[in-house]
C-alpha cells in the first residue's frame, strides 16, 4: 500500500503543468463545500461573500484555480440539489471557464470527480426549466489531481493539490468516512456535533496532515506547495527560512472565507468577509491577512 509520501509524489509527476509569468493572476480557494442550503450546509452562510470575491475576481481578469472539496458530495447524493442550490454560483463559474480562466482540482469529498464520467453527468450540462432543453455548463471540463504552476521565466514551480494525499482514510479510505458522514455525521451536525474523522474538526489529525506535507515539501528541495483540506490557512515568512507549505484555508470559516492570490509574481493570504460601515450598512470588504510576498524569495533548500 502507498504511504502518503508516494501518493503525494505521484500527485506531483502526473500534475497537469501551467506556465505563467509575472503577469499571470491567480485566485485559489478550496473546500467551499457547496451544499442544498439545508441547516448541514456549511456554504450557505458564505454564499454571498463568495459570489462577491469570485465577481471581483473575473472583473479584475485573474485565473480561478479551485484546490478541492467544491461540491460537498458527501452529505448530499445528488449534485441537482446543490447546483439547484447554487445556480448563481456555477453561473459565474461557467463565465470563467468560457475564457479558460477555470482550473478544478478534485478532494476527498468530491474524490468522485476523479471518475470522467461522474464529471460528464454531473457537470457537462445543465437542465434550464426556462427552456426546457438541456444546457451546456462546463462541457468537457477535466479534474486534476494536482496542478504544477511552472514559472516560464525563473523555472520555479508551484504544487497545488488538495492535501488528502497525507491523510489515510481521507484518501484511501474515502468511501469508509463518506459513509459516516452520509448516515451519521450529517444529522448530529445539525446539533452541533462535529466530525472526528475530519482535519478540519479535528486538531491531532490535523497536525498530522501537515507534518506529512511538511515531509515531502522536506524531501523535495522545499518545493512550494499550497493545499487545502485542513481548512487551517498557512503562509511561511521567506526570511524566517521555514518550509514552503502555504495552505488556503476554506470557504466555510464562520462569517468569512480565505484563499491565495498570486499577482504581479507575488502570493498573499487573502480573508473576504462581511463588515459593517458607520452607518449600519452592510458591506463585503477584502483584506490581506500575510503577504504579499515575492514568490523569488521562497528560495529551495
Amino acid at each position: 500500500m502507498l504511504s502518503s509520501q508516494d501518493r503525494l509524489d505521484n500527485a506531483y509527476k502526473n500534475a497537469r503543468r501551467i506556465s505563467f509569468n509575472n503577469d499571470s493572476k491567480f485566485i485559489l480557494f478550496s473546500d467551499c463545500h457547496r451544499g442544498d442550503a439545508s441547516f448541514a450546509d456549511d456554504f450557505a452562510n458564505n454564499r454571498n461573500i463568495y459570489f462577491h470575491a469570485l465577481t471581483h475576481y473575473f472583473n479584475h481578469h485573474f485565473t480561478y484555480i479551485e484546490l478541492g472539496d467544491g461540491d460537498e458530495l458527501w452529505e448530499n447524493l445528488f449534485f441537482k440539489e446543490i447546483f439547484e442550490a447554487n445556480k448563481n454560483v456555477y453561473q459565474l463559474m461557467q463565465r470563467f471557464f468560457n475564457e479558460n480562466r477555470l482550473h478544478m482540482l478534485f478532494g476527498n469529498h468530491d474524490f468522485v470527480y476523479r471518475n470522467p464520467n461522474v464529471v460528464k453527468r454531473n457537470l457537462f450540462e445543465y437542465f434550464e426549466p426556462k427552456t426546457g432543453l438541456k444546457t451546456p455548463l462546463f462541457p468537457n471540463i477535466k479534474y486534476e489531481e494536482a496542478i504544477v504552476l511552472e514559472h516560464s521565466e525563473t523555472q520555479q514551480e508551484l504544487f497545488l493539490t488538495h492535501g488528502h494525499q497525507a491523510d489515510f482514510m481521507n484518501y484511501v479510505g474515502w468511501k469508509i468516512n463518506r459513509f459516516l458522514v452520509r448516515v451519521l455525521w450529517k444529522p448530529l451536525q445539525v446539533w452541533g456535533i462535529k466530525d472526528p474523522t475530519s482535519p478540519a474538526k479535528n486538531y491531532v489529525e490535523l497536525i498530522k496532515v501537515e507534518r506529512r506535507i511538511k515531509k515531502w515539501i522536506a524531501n523535495n528541495q522545499n518545493k512550494i506547495t499550497i493545499t487545502g483540506h485542513t481548512h487551517r490557512p498557512r503562509f511561511p515568512k521567506p526570511e524566517e527560512n521555514t518550509l514552503n507549505y502555504f495552505n488556503d484555508g476554506s470557504c466555510v470559516h464562520p462569517r468569512s472565507i480565505t484563499g491565495i492570490e498570486i499577482e504581479n509574481g507575488n502570493i498573499a493570504l487573502i480573508k473576504w468577509f462581511i463588515d459593517t460601515k458607520e452607518d449600519g450598512t452592510l458591506q463585503i470588504k477584502k483584506e490581506y491577512l500575510e503577504g504579499p510576498e515575492k514568490l523569488e524569495h521562497y528560495r529551495r533548500q
